[in-house]
């Protein structure tokens, strides 16, 4: 989970990096109105920064957003003050209301953990969805096709401020571990860094489809113009 520290680079860093935000809203917008062509209200899950969030304001008229770490809300606050945004967890989150559509992407339900957080996780999205609303869920990698030992990266420049970021990724277990360290140049505040660890699962494509149609959906795994994992796409039934 991205931290206090991290999280005002988070934005700066994944634009340089070639994150298009707008295009994958975008696509993730297509992929509802496709399924159900008068859908009016999103809801993000694990909305970040807002970067997504902000997009899909301009393709639906009510648009909302949860995630469970505290910075990065606050930077989404910061972005969008006029949307509703909730501190939750995607696995126990309730608003006590409904969505046309409920959008969870950058990998993020790997953050979920085992095969019944992923369960939990579908079912909250279900309970949130009307009949015939639409999930949208960008997974991580499926075990085989995860490779341990991968290194990256890259740094950047905002103004007077330097970032670099490099990551090591290795598996636990069904766990992906990608250790991540920050080295910052500031011209007012000098230098810093720190490091944070990511946990994700390496579910299986099994694994999804049967948590989606656990939890009430018909889904199905299509491929993406801006990812190679592709995306699920469930209709609550």
């Amino acid at each position: 989970m991205y931290g206090s520290e991290s999280a005002p680079l988070y934005d700066t860093l994944h634009t340089a990096r070639g994150k298009d935000f707008a295009a994958e809203a975008a696509e993730a917008t297509d992929a509802v109105l496709g399924r159900t062509p008068g859908a009016r209200s999103l809801l993000d899950v694990a909305c970040g920064t807002g970067a997504h969030l902000e997009h899909f304001g301009t393709h639906f008229d009510r648009v909302e957003g949860v995630d469970l770490s505290g910075p990065m809300l606050q930077a989404a606050a910061r972005r969008l003050p006029s949307v509703p945004l909730t501190h939750g967890d995607m696995r126990t989150f309730d608003l006590g209301r409904t969505f046309d559509a409920i959008t969870c992407l950058f990998c993020s339900i790997a953050y979920a953990g085992a095969a019944a957080d992923l369960k939990a996780a579908l079912e909250r999205f279900a309970a949130h969805l009307r009949p015939g609303g639409v999930a949208v869920v960008e997974p991580w990698w499926f075990p085989e096709n995860f490779t341990p030992g991968h290194v990256a990266g890259d740094v950047v420049r905002s103004g007077d401020t330097l970032i670099s970021r490099m990551s090591h990724s290795r598996r636990e277990g069904e766990r992906a571990v990608m250790r991540v360290h920050y080295a910052v140049a500031d011209s007012q505040h000098g230098l810093s860094d720190f490091t944070e660890e990511h946990r994700y699962t390496l579910f299986r494509r099994e694994d999804y489809e049967q948590a989606f149609a656990g939890a009430g959906f018909d889904v199905e795994y299509v491929s993406a113009e801006y990812t190679a994992r592709g995306l699920f796409v469930g209709v609550r039934r």
